[in-house]
């Protein structure tokens, strides 16, 4: 992908295809991801999980509507590939299903690691079904960044279970609709893979905090967290659309590696979470392996 050849979003807007520039931004979009976690690990422990997921869901779909209305962009929010919008937003739903379910039953090292083969299947998936092909360099980076997960995380050993299974069909999932990001992205603006992810999550996420039968009262901290988690996931979910609009999947994908090494910090400074060695070493190795791949 060369940089002198631009492109257009759904609107006609050019847009400079840039990989350094999509891999920069997939970043922020994971920074903004962490912070979104570390916002409902503080909401779950007052309320029900899948009640935090639909209250940030629901508030992030409200603050989206509001603002293209007072800014008259509404009709940017609607889909032109409405059929590919669903799919897209439907598999991200039940990536997030999935992932709850592995996190409820298997240890968390576990079923990171089990999460974090998207990139290797986003490598894989970029070349069957987009022609995306990484260098040799840049295959062995996807592999040294999911060898340094394994460092950051130390799993242990435990039984194969549904949990697993549930983790690695997450992974699967959300490659998935990485894959249909990029094939929808240039017919449909960014607020319009933004809105309708959130469209079909809202519902979801209410029906799974309904049939928990655990919806407990809120308070005012509560909304204000919600609020502030609502705004973080359309920032989140905006630039990374943004990062597959300018870069190549197989290339942007395994940046999100670097989720280890911003939970790490958000632990440490919201949680007291020591950061340990084994972790400062896998950091290293994510590093090093995002510089492969861009290579």
């Amino acid at each position: 992908m060369s940089a002198d050849a631009s492109v257009a979003e759904g609107d006609g807007t050019p847009v400079v295809p840039s990989n350094g520039k999509g891999a920069l931004i997939v970043l922020v979009a994971f920074f903004v991801f962490s912070a979104t976690d570390a916002i409902v690990k503080i909401m779950a422990g007052t309320i029900p999980a899948p009640q935090v997921t639909f209250l940030i869901t629901a508030t992030a779909l409200i603050l989206l509507l509001t603002h293209s209305l007072v800014t008259g962009r509404f009709r940017r929010l609607i889909p032109r590939q409405p059929s590919l919008a669903f799919w897209r937003a439907l598999l991200l739903a039940l990536d997030t299903l999935l992932i709850h379910y592995a996190f409820a039953t298997l240890p968390m090292a576990e079923a990171y690691l089990i999460a974090f083969l998207t990139p290797i299947l986003v490598a894989m998936l970029s070349f069957v079904f987009l022609g995306e092909r990484l260098s040799r360099i840049g295959w062995l980076g996807v592999l040294v960044g999911f060898a340094g997960v394994a460092v950051a995380l130390k799993p242990g050993a435990a039984p194969l279970n549904f949990g697993h299974l549930a983790a690695f069909a997450s992974a699967v999932l959300f490659s998935l609709s990485l894959i249909l990001l990029r094939r929808t992205k240039m017919a449909e603006t960014d607020e319009a893979l933004v809105a309708s992810l959130l469209v079909v999550m809202t519902p979801v996420a209410f029906a799974v905090a309904a049939i928990s039968g655990e919806l407990k009262p809120l308070d005012l901290p509560l909304f204000g967290y919600a609020v502030a988690g609502g705004v973080l996931m359309i920032v989140g979910n905006a630039l990374l659309v943004r990062a597959f609009r300018v870069g190549e999947a197989s290339v942007v994908a395994p940046f999100q590696y670097s989720q280890i090494i911003w939970g790490c910090l958000y632990g440490f400074f919201l949680f007291s979470t020591p950061v340990e060695m084994h972790t400062l070493m896998g950091a290293a190795i994510i590093i090093f392996s995002g510089w492969l791949v861009l290579k």
